[in-house]
């Protein structure tokens, strides 16, 4: 037994599905079906029962889900005993947030965390939000910053604003007109990859109003995706602030989507399991600061929640 299969265990619990929790923890099906057998060979009995729906716990894996979580909060809590019993009196806390935020609210995280809270050592991790959401729960990062993070028990979320797609083209004279989510989508497009919340909100729309959505370019890098369309190959759905600097610029165009417009939420997400954090209210006040640069780039994009 080892503290990743018990995170496993965790995690399959709260999914209810070995399908999805792989998913959530970014880890192949069959890798993580393997290190639960292990789990189970290592205590000697069935901890979950396997049926048509998913998966229930038995007894024993009642009782285990409840010691794991109990373990993983000692293992956290010794890890910043130990740290502060070393000489270390700074609290780390490690935080992630998209690569379209980063360049926008990571500095201005960094640096009221810097002048207000010097008592924090920040690390801060960049990656896709689905990526930062198994990284969560799994335990490698304390707090991410990432949008449409999903209802789970031990995620704790509080929503900051929502923001308007846009369709980032080649600039030209459509500068800034408004075009239907419909033709937008008749578009040669380059897409983040499938379970990227750009491509996920882009997909259910789709679906939502009958229309096949086509991706030329799957491309998970955002400056890739700006690079094809500067270009002129292809247009991309993307966050504005994605892409503020370019419009500025003139070397790119954002037109709004409309009919409808395409929404996503962001959220300030942490695991309830773990303990909390002595600077944690600090840090909650940092991102929050952050924010109002992030509305200000939005502009009427933006949406406080």
């Amino acid at each position: 037994m080892n503290i990743r299969q018990l995170r496993y265990f965790i995690g399959v619990l709260e999914a209810g599905n070995m399908t999805r929790a792989a998913s959530r923890l970014h880890v192949a099906q069959t890798a993580l079906g393997m290190q639960i057998r292990l789990l189970e060979e290592d205590v000697g009995v069935d901890l979950l029962v396997r049926h048509s729906r998913g998966v229930s716990p038995t007894p024993a894996g009642t009782l285990l889900h409840a010691r794991a979580l109990e373990i993983l909060s000692l293992v956290e809590h010794t890890r910043r005993e130990v740290a502060e019993a070393g000489g270390e009196q700074t609290e780390p806390i490690r935080f992630g947030t998209t690569p379209a935020l980063m360049p926008i609210v990571g500095p201005e995280i960094a640096l009221v965390v810097r002048k207000d809270l010097p008592k924090v050592s920040l690390s801060m991790v960049e990656a896709m939000s689905h990526i930062l959401f198994a990284q969560l729960v799994g335990g490698e990062i304390d707090f991410m910053l990432g949008y449409d993070v999903p209802e789970q028990a031990g995620v704790s979320r509080t929503a900051l604003l929502q923001d308007e797609l846009v369709l980032v083209t080649p600039p030209g004279a459509t500068r800034g007109e408004p075009i239907t989510f419909a033709s937008a989508l008749k578009e040669v497009l380059a897409m983040p990859e499938p379970g990227d919340t750009v491509r996920a909100v882009v997909v259910r729309q789709a679906e939502d109003l009958g229309i096949e959505l086509k991706v030329t370019y799957e491309v998970r890098s955002v400056s890739a995706m700006k690079n094809l369309v500067g270009r002129g190959v292809a247009c991309s759905v993307l966050p504005y602030f994605a892409v503020a600097d370019e419009v500025r610029d003139g070397r790119l165009n954002a037109r709004p989507i409309m009919q409808p417009a395409i929404r996503r939420t962001l959220f300030l997400a942490y695991s309830s399991h773990r303990l909390r954090f002595r600077n944690e209210a600090g840090l909650t006040v940092a991102v929050r600061a952050s924010i109002k640069g992030l509305l200000d780039v939005l502009g009427p994009l933006g949406h406080p929640v």
